[in-house]
């Protein structure tokens, strides 16, 4: 009788509990949790490297827009700038240009242009600088075969304009006298150019100065602007007789 109780106690201990068995079934396997952790993972990581990819991305087109826009801003700006220095740049079309001849005389020659832009001349040159009183056109139009710019006035233009044009005037290669008779308050004549100023404050007479001082249409650039004779038409020196010609 003590031996089927045993028994029958064994059987039940051995059989399996229900709940158990629920437990049992329900643990999860360690390993699929485990793969699925690294997928998902792998899969925020990618996420979050394509996400960062289109931010640079975005960040990239941003700062190219950027530098862009501040080109083109500059290119704006340049090219107003270029354009209102061309609009407010003075114009040499008025310049009138002459065939005129060479050649030395020791006669009075009577020029065709008042004030004379070249043609024959004395054999001596006019000595380069500012003159009060009229110089005597045959030596000045030598002075401009060697390069340089005759600048006359009307002998009444005010002493303002007048201390205004030998402020204007270039150390070398540069004549400056009043003339009478001319049909604009100053005149910048070179060999073969001549312009009508409507005083010192022509910006055009820096332009003129520029283009022709020492320019390509003067026969002898270079040649010397001193050591020829003065206003009176006496030579340098005091010795009162012209030095040969160039």
């Amino acid at each position: 009788m003590t031996a089927r109780k045993t028994d029958r106690n064994d059987a039940r201990s051995s059989a399996p509990n229900p709940g158990q068995r629920q437990r049992q079934q329900l643990k999860p396997d360690p390993t699929s949790t485990s793969t699925t952790s690294r997928e998902d993972r792998r899969q925020r990581a990618a996420a979050m490297q394509s996400a960062q990819r289109a931010k640079d991305r975005r960040r990239g087109v941003a700062l190219w827009v950027s530098v862009a826009a501040v080109v083109v801003a500059l290119a704006v700006a340049v090219t107003v700038v270029i354009v209102r220095e061309q609009a407010n740049r003075p114009t040499l079309e008025a310049v009138r240009s002459y065939q005129v001849s060479q050649g030395h005389v020791s006669t009075p020659v009577s020029y065709e242009q008042e004030p004379p832009a070249g043609g024959e001349h004395a054999p001596v040159w006019l000595n380069c600088g500012t003159y009060t009183e009229p110089v005597r056109k045959e030596n000045a139009v030598h002075s401009m075969e060697h390069g340089a710019v005759w600048v006359t006035y009307r002998p009444d233009l005010p002493a303002a304009q007048v201390r205004a044009l030998t402020a204007a005037m270039p150390d070398t290669y540069a004549v400056l006298s009043p003339y009478a008779g001319l049909k604009a308050p100053v005149v910048a004549s070179a060999w073969g150019k001549q312009l009508e100023l409507s005083g010192p404050e022509d910006r055009r007479l820096a332009a003129f100065i520029k283009a022709y001082r020492q320019g390509p249409q003067s026969p002898e650039p270079g040649a010397s602007c001193t050591g020829g004779v003065d206003a009176t038409g006496a030579a340098e020196g005091g010795a009162g007789m012209p030095n040969p010609g160039a």
